[in-house]
């Protein structure tokens, strides 16, 4: 008896976790200025861009111009890339890339789905330096 309870809540458990191992694949809305990136597969990486924004939407020709790259200042905000590299699965991502087009820098990142509809993005400077973010999803 004792071990079939064992057994049941240890695949209860075991199946609430792949409840919400849905694909990453999708839109999401970041927690500032209205943000949306896409993240979609790049071959055995994730990847996101930027779809829009607040200040997109007042101005779609908006540029990347604080990246501290001045060869790349020209470039839209609008379809810009913003997270490349991740590696992992299926609801844990790591090693990859982090861009902040706010301040123009690159920051190691790793993301988590913590539901179907809500993941967690951590960009670093160095660890401890982190920001982490919770994104919902919009679809």
């Amino acid at each position: 008896m004792i071990r079939t309870a064992m057994f049941a809540a240890v695949a209860a458990v075991a199946l609430s976790g792949q409840a919400f191992a849905a694909d990453v694949a999708g839109v999401w809305q970041t927690p500032t200025a209205g943000g949306q990136v896409e993240i979609s597969h790049c071959g055995d990486h994730l990847c996101g861009k930027l779809l829009t924004s607040n200040n997109i939407k007042a101005n779609p020709e908006l540029k990347d111009v604080r990246n501290k790259d001045e060869a790349q200042r020209g470039r839209l905000l609008k379809g810009l890339p913003m997270l490349s590299g991740f590696k992992g699965g299926p609801t844990k991502w790591t090693d990859g890339k982090v861009y902040n087009p706010d301040d123009g820098g690159t920051y190691s990142g790793t993301i988590e789905m913590l539901s179907t509809d809500t993941l967690k993005l951590k960009g670093c400077i160095v660890v401890p330096l982190c920001k982490t973010q919770e994104w919902t999803r919009v679809k």
